[in-house]
């Protein structure tokens, strides 16, 4: 079923449409961008082109403006709310950080508890810390086998909610970077029943709302905010995402709350394209996804015919802790040939010109969408079963655990505000963190502010720099010294 509304011309896109007129005005411009154009910057429009550095501009009357947006901004915005089933609809120019950022920040304030997995990206811990909310962790099942965290268990969800009736609100990943759902519905329900919001960090899946058989959106299964990230697999500009919320929150104390962190000189060029890609998503997604669904499909079979990988998907739903799987997600495990992730990563960039979203401890992912093709999958295949036969290995001493419960001592905000000293690494064990350690992508903390560092935490972030994983977060950039309460 197409789940786009269908009582707005999706045809249109205004900001285009505005931009477009006025470039052919021929304005002169007095006002900012310094580079007037591309004229005052030869070597940037040679390198963007004048089409591009044409449409770069600032705010105007017949152009709008982010902040209180009231004509061509304003259409685009409900222009995307009809098409995403949203009451409301927000552009986002800070990437959807900036989404989940506002969405917390609009449901939570100092000492409010929201309730949560642990397994987020890191842009939800920070908004912790700049609001000052309690989490409420509720610890994801493993997959033993692929070392991955699972969805949030509908019974693991009530009990939270049971022992914590003061929450303001509950938070689903939907769907993991993996792939993997929880049972929304059943979460949302549970929340509003409690009295609670239901926030959704949507940022990979936005083509939910417009393939058929893919996971629910939230949305359509009545979540109160979602940050949906169009950069990703909806095709829009890097750092472009959209904030959709429904009817019962108030849309204008979400704007003023956006405004809060959002800047008051939005790139049009990233507006443009979430118009055009939220058109194009209106008008074609649900052709466009059923073929991306086809082709991760097809990659998965040929891959696990190679022998030693295993490209996962839906045998892996359990109705719970795995509800639903998002079958464009092409997630491979690889340590049965031997390689970390991370491993396989990097030769398929180095020696294969290969470059797939992420590699981890025992996992790949590759990323597919609306521009991929057929014989770019069989380019990736190959390179698979010939990495195999070059380097598979028996294995010994790899680890395989992804998820590592956390001890919170303190709240996100209070630790990374307290007092603190630098230590080695190998003498923070036993200690209070007050930063953030992540292997990014994905971006999900291996330690956040507040938490008390274990040994099995170092011998994970030992581990993954040993391999090559890209690790982010302390003030050390070479994560050789750790911050920690005094």
């Amino acid at each position: 079923m197409n789940k786009i509304l269908t009582h707005l011309d999706q045809s249109r896109a205004p900001i285009y449409e505005a931009l477009e007129h006025f470039r052919k005005m021929r304005v002169v411009p007095f006002d900012v961008p310094g580079h007037k154009h591309g004229r005052g910057n030869p070597e940037l429009t040679a390198f963007l082109g004048k089409q591009c550095v044409g449409v770069d501009v600032n705010s105007m009357k017949p152009l709008d403006n982010l902040c209180h947006p009231v004509s061509v901004i304003r259409e685009a915005e409900e222009l995307a709310a009809d098409a995403f089933g949203a009451a409301h609809a927000f552009l986002m120019v800070g990437g959807t950080t900036s989404s989940v950022q506002s969405m917390i920040l609009t449901a939570c304030k100092r000492g409010d508890e929201i309730i949560l997995p642990r397994n987020v990206h890191k842009s939800v811990i920070n908004a912790l810390v700049l609001c000052g909310a309690i989490p409420v962790y509720v610890n994801p099942e493993v997959d033993q086998r692929l070392g991955i965290s699972l969805g949030m268990q509908r019974e693991q969800v009530k009990k939270a909610i049971s022992e914590h009736p003061n929450a303001v609100a509950v938070l689903v990943n939907n769907p993991t970077y993996y792939g993997i759902c929880s049972d929304l519905r059943a979460i949302v329900k549970m929340a509003h029943e409690a009295g609670m919001l239901c926030l959704v960090d949507e940022a990979h899946g936005t083509h939910f709302y417009f393939g058929s058989g893919l996971p629910a959106s939230a949305m359509e299964a009545g979540a109160d905010m979602a940050s949906v990230s169009m950069h990703k697999s909806g095709g829009s500009l890097t750092q472009s995402s959209l904030l959709l919320v429904g009817p019962n929150v108030h849309a204008g104390y979400v704007r003023q709350i956006i405004n809060l962190t959002q800047t008051t000189s939005a790139s049009y060029l990233l507006m443009s394209s979430l118009d055009i890609s939220r058109r194009n998503l209106a008008l074609r997604g649900n052709q466009v996804f059923h073929q991306v669904a086809d082709m991760a499909e097809y990659a998965r079979q040929e891959i696990n015919a190679i022998g030693g990988y295993y490209a996962f998907g839906r045998e892996l739903m359990n109705g719970n802790s795995v509800f639903d799987f998002d079958t464009t997600k092409l997630s491979v495990h690889t340590l049965d040939i031997g390689l970390a992730g991370i491993e396989v990563y990097d030769i398929l960039r180095d020696e294969y010109d290969i470059q797939i979203e992420f590699g981890d401890i025992g996992n790949i992912l590759a990323y597919l969408s609306m521009g991929d093709r057929p014989q770019e999958l069989e380019r990736l295949v190959s390179a698979l079963a010939e990495i195999r036969r070059r380097y598979q290995t028996d294995g010994t001493g790899l680890l395989s655990q992804e998820y590592i419960e956390p001890e919170v001592v303190i709240s996100p905000q209070e630790a990374f505000y307290a007092d603190k000293v630098s230590v080695p690494l190998e003498d923070s064990e036993g200690r209070v963190c007050t930063e953030f350690v992540m292997c990014y992508p994905p971006g999900i903390p291996l330690l956040a502010p507040g938490e008390r560092i274990t040994g099995e935490i170092l011998e994970h972030i030992k581990y993954a720099r040993e391999k090559g994983c890209s690790m982010t977060g302390p003030e050390d950039p070479e994560i050789r010294r750790l911050n920690v309460l005094v």
